[in-house]
């Protein structure tokens, strides 16, 4: 089982991302928590690795921390939680957010991600209640930050709202989240948090 990556990043396209290590391409699943921290195309970077073997997939889902990588295999562990509603979850809060929701019993910001409705979210509050309790999480990332630079030929604003979709949202939803930020100069990595920011925190 692959436990660790380190690479060169060849390509982002959120929540999707393709480390090159010694001229193999691993693609890879990211939140959008581990994409805010990525370094420039072409950097190298190390990140966590949850790999899930499936009858016609092998699927790798990287974590700039070992706390994101932890809180990912809880939530998967958790009946009607996979891992793409994990990532989800994971991208529209950090860990120590998600940690305060549920300490919190604030059902209520869990319900404002997609896919998440009200059973859902009163079952992962009652489930890791108690596996959560005073539990203070170390987002510590190995990643290097840096700052997104986006080709000439790439649309910020249309990455973006791709990348809101592929994360669970609606076309029309994903498109009135990004409508409501003010994109001008932003890269899609911004827009992208300022949106999320936006639906999760009222």
């Amino acid at each position: 089982m692959i436990g660790r990556i380190n690479g060169k990043i060849i390509e982002k396209q959120p929540p999707q991302l393709l480390v090159d290590v010694q001229g193999v391409g691993y693609e890879i699943a990211s939140p959008m928590s581990t994409f805010y921290q990525l370094p420039n195309l072409g950097e190298v970077v190390t990140l966590h690795i949850h790999m899930v073997v499936r009858e016609d997939a092998q699927l790798l889902y990287g974590f700039a921390s070992l706390a994101e990588r932890s809180l990912f295999r809880i939530l998967i562990k958790i009946s009607g939680v996979g891992p793409k509603l994990a990532l989800t979850i994971l991208s529209g809060m950090n860990a120590n957010e998600f940690i305060v929701c549920v300490q919190d019993n604030d059902a209520a910001a869990l319900v404002r991600l997609p896919g998440v409705g009200k059973k859902t979210a009163e079952r992962l509050i009652v489930e890791l209640r108690d596996k959560l309790k005073d539990q203070d999480v170390d987002m510590s990332s190995t990643v290097n930050v840096g700052v997104e630079t986006t080709p000439a030929s790439s649309s910020p604003v249309a990455d973006a709202v791709s990348a809101l979709i592929a994360l669970g949202y609606k076309a029309t939803e994903a498109s009135r989240m990004v409508r409501a930020v003010d994109t001008t100069d932003l890269q899609t990595e911004e827009i992208i948090r300022l949106s999320l920011q936006g639906t999760t925190k009222k």
